[in-house]
């Protein structure tokens, strides 16, 4: 499996290889910060936000985030859309849930953790779905080496 793994890496370009690391490195900060919301506040740490969906998500990305590690990790084109199918939503909610908050105290948005940071990875997650979805995709077609029966 290591060898498989590593493989897969090093068949993927240079940029490909960045562009992964920088996945992981986001998601994984995303799931740490989800989940110590939960920690601290339980099912009620996202009941900031008045819609159900939003707090549903938010609480659902606790999951989300770390199978989007581990699907990355594995340099799985399954992780590379679910990555961006999750940024999509987290850049929506964020948005739509802190509008009122970010129209009252416009410098929020410049928070380490406020809507800059989320909407830049967001929108790098994004940018880079075709091509990165086209490399890995390309890695997990070449054929296997098959080991003879004896």
């Amino acid at each position: 499996m290591g060898v498989q793994l590593r493989e897969r890496w090093v068949g993927q370009p240079l940029w490909a290889r960045w562009v992964l690391a920088v996945y992981l490195i986001g998601f994984l900060e995303g799931a740490c910060a989800h989940f110590l919301d939960l920690i601290r506040g339980g099912f009620h740490a996202y009941a900031s936000f008045p819609q159900v969906a939003f707090q549903a998500f938010f609480i659902s990305s606790a999951v989300l985030d770390p199978l989007v590690v581990v699907l990355v990790a594995f340099v799985r084109r399954q992780g590379v859309w679910l990555a961006s199918g999750v940024m999509v939503l987290d850049v929506s909610a964020n948005w739509i849930g802190n509008w009122q908050w970010l129209h009252d105290d416009p410098a929020g948005l410049l928070r380490p953790v406020g809507l800059l940071p989320i909407t830049l990875f967001g929108l790098f997650v994004v940018a880079s779905l075709v091509p990165l979805h086209r490399t890995t995709a390309m890695t997990q077609r070449k054929p296997q080496a098959v080991m003879p029966s004896r």
